[in-house]
């Protein structure tokens, strides 16, 4: 089974990491200079832990070369970029399957990833994935659960093919438009989640939050249209539950310093050296709201207190008062 994955992240990694012990052999591209020499040099990937690359995962810089010839091709690259790489692939797609890993949405027209590629590819060969994982879980073969998000069958039989194993499952589900937007909003409720954890509040207040939450992302996933049942998925409750309560998460952790009231310079300087793809997430829900004259009440002050200076404590008085 031929397969390439664009993105040479931490998570593009921990895939591979997947596909290279179900099927051997797979390409990885990334578009940085430096990234491409480095894993090639060194087969190590500092951000895993200096996770060793197999010699049949194959770095790449050459996007004809990752996409030519492949039965699937999966993307994980940060959602801010997903437009000029559909750009770049778009020549090379003929009727390969498309996979997608990125978790967010697009800034100014709030289309998904998948309704991104469909509007300039013209497939039905696409599927979303999403779940509670980190890349460093995988590349440890921790059992782990993934939610599958595909209107066609053979994708997602060809996306299980790729994937699943004796420690990674996949559940599929019809509802992609779900499956990406509990991807994609979990990310701004960590935000949140690191906010009441920084002002030390215990796991009752913190319970309650995520409680609240789960009844707030299943109204905002019908407007979305979405299917109000996959936030029972491992794309909602399960990715909710392990990023709005661990520091591995890097939304959540970004949450904490406001929270915790750290210095505003530490702030900028994590928030400049971090990808922090929740902040991405809440500008387009925020955006979308505003113009759909949408009420959003926990978007809203989420985006209050990272914008506008208002404080992590009226969280609380929010959980109250809704």
């Amino acid at each position: 089974m031929k397969i390439g994955i664009l993105g040479a992240g931490a998570y593009g990694i921990a895939l591979a990491s997947v596909i290279n012990k179900n099927h051997g052999s797979v390409q990885v591209w990334t578009p940085l200079q430096e990234e491409y020499e480095l894993l090639n040099k060194e087969r190590m990937v500092p951000k895993l832990n200096n996770y060793h690359l197999s010699d049949t995962i194959h770095i790449t810089n050459d996007m004809e070369e990752v996409c030519k010839d492949k039965e699937l091709i999966v993307i994980a690259v940060p959602a801010k970029y997903l437009g000029s790489v559909i750009e770049q692939m778009k020549p090379y797609i003929k009727d390969q399957h498309l996979c997608i890993a990125t978790k967010g949405m697009e800034n100014n027209t709030c289309r998904f990833c998948h309704n991104m590629i469909t509007d300039e590819i013209s497939t039905t060969r696409v599927a979303a994935i999403s779940g509670p994982t980190f890349a460093i879980d995988m590349v440890n073969e921790v059992t782990i659960g993934l939610a599958l998000g595909t209107e066609n069958d053979e994708t997602a039989q060809v996306v299980k093919q790729a994937f699943c194993n004796h420690f990674l499952k996949l559940r599929r589900t019809k509802d992609i438009t779900g499956v990406e937007f509990c991807g994609a909003i979990k990310n701004v409720i960590a935000l949140a989640a690191g906010m009441i954890d920084g002002m030390q509040l215990p796991e009752s207040t913190k319970a309650m939050f995520i409680t609240e939450s789960l009844h707030d992302i299943s109204e905002l996933l019908e407007i979305f249209g979405g299917d109000k049942k996959t936030i029972l998925s491992f794309a909602g409750f399960g990715d909710l539950l392990l990023t709005c309560t661990s520091p591995k998460s890097r939304n959540f952790s970004f949450g904490h310093l406001i929270g915790s009231e750290t210095n505003p310079d530490t702030i900028q300087q994590y928030r400049e050296n971090t990808t922090i793809e929740g902040l991405y997430t809440l500008d387009s829900i925020h955006q979308f709201g505003k113009e759909k004259q949408i009420d959003m009440p926990i978007i809203e002050l989420i985006y209050n207190i990272i914008y506008h200076d208002h404080k992590p404590q009226e969280l609380l008085t929010f959980l109250v008062e809704k």
